[in-house]
């Protein structure tokens, strides 16, 4: 009996999980591992997918999806983001600049959509997010632009890139494209300030959240983002989404299917902000949360332009690790930013997120496998 009881497979099982759970040495993947997937937007039924449509062309007449709250009628005029019913897109392609586990080797199938409901000083994609450059679609035609990406591009996913201020097209989109054949999964990629409410409108339609949680302070926000409380907004988002879809999964094939991939740019002087913010995500959201922790900061947009007013200055530093020159000092904006990100506020952000007991990175993992 002892010996039968020793070797039962009960046993061996929960002697392995506590094993597992006193050292985490083995970094095993099937909590996170998915034999196969089936988009979420194939799930629904006709019937919620129906109400889906109602209340996308609902919230096109009274514009308040977004924690702006225009309230404008899109078919008539626009709101902070400039965009009216239709979306306009201004880059349509596989793209090769995305995380490891969401680019694949064919790249993701990204929309860049234009406009945007921040007004980042530092926007890294400022001629996209802040000027209306790019084409008009309707819904429908951009549901046939991802069937393209399917068929022809080979794309692993449909990433909608800064999608916030166009909730309703895009649950519109989703579901034609459901129509016509579409099979990949749904990538929304987010500055994190989007409602409760168009993030009640895109449950069932989006597979992987992908939210940037940019800065902790709304001082910050305010003077940054042109946004306040940029990240109690972000908080509430960012717990709906993991509501909705959990810690990420992959397939075999390492390719994430389901689930939030969290990113942070850290920020020249904000390395504090950096790190609230890694331990709110492991305190609050999850510990097993993918997080991407990144460094390609660099002066952009208004950052290091001409001054409209001269006043005191902070230290400047130029691109490269010059120190800048008085005349430059005196007449730059934003100049407290416009430097790189030292090595030492990223490994200070990043030894936060490991303290807090964050553990899934976007990078190489120490035991020389994947953190899935």
């Amino acid at each position: 009996m002892r010996l039968a009881l020793a070797t039962s497979r009960p046993f061996r099982r929960l002697l392995f999980q506590h094993r597992n759970r006193a050292t985490r040495s083995l970094h095993l993947a099937p909590p996170f591992l998915l034999d196969d997937y089936i988009p979420r937007y194939h799930l629904i039924s006709s019937v919620d997918a129906a109400r889906k449509r109602s209340e996308a062309y609902a919230h096109l007449r009274n514009c308040n999806l977004c924690p702006r709250l225009c309230g404008v009628n899109r078919y008539e005029k626009t709101g902070t983001c400039l965009i009216g019913a239709d979306v306009k897109v201004n880059v349509i392609a596989p793209h090769f600049g995305e995380e490891p586990c969401i680019q694949g080797h064919n790249g993701s199938g990204s929309v860049f959509f234009s406009g945007c409901n921040l007004r980042c000083v530092f926007c890294q994609n400022y001629d996209i997010a802040h000027e209306r450059k790019g084409f008009d679609l309707t819904p429908e035609q951009l549901a046939e632009w991802y069937l393209k990406l399917q068929d022809v591009g080979k794309v692993h996913n449909i990433n909608l890139i800064t999608p916030e201020h166009v909730v309703p097209q895009v649950a519109l989109s989703i579901l034609h494209a459901r129509e016509l054949g579409l099979k990949l999964p749904i990538i929304y990629n987010t500055s994190s300030f989007d409602s409760l409410e168009s993030l009640k409108l895109l449950d069932g339609l989006v597979d992987i959240y992908l939210p940037d949680f940019k800065v902790w302070e709304n001082t910050t926000s305010q003077r940054l983002l042109k946004a306040d409380n940029y990240a109690e907004t972000a908080m509430e988002s960012i717990k709906a989404m993991h509501a909705q879809v959990g810690d990420l999964c992959f397939t075999a094939d390492g390719l994430a299917k389901k689930g939030v991939l969290v990113r942070h740019l850290v920020m020249p002087g904000k390395q504090d902000e950096g790190e609230e913010i890694v331990r709110w995500l492991a305190k609050i959201i999850s510990k097993d949360l993918f997080i991407h922790i990144m460094e390609q900061y660099h002066p952009d947009a208004y950052v290091g332009k001409p001054r409209r007013a001269t006043k005191p200055t902070l230290e400047v530093i130029e691109p490269g690790g010059e120190t800048a020159s008085e005349e430059v000092k005196e007449n730059v904006r934003y100049e407290d930013i416009n430097r790189p990100v030292r090595d030492d506020e990223m490994s200070g952000v990043k030894s936060a997120a490991q303290q807090a007991g964050l553990w899934r990175f976007n990078e190489v993992a120490e035991h020389g496998g994947f953190n899935i």
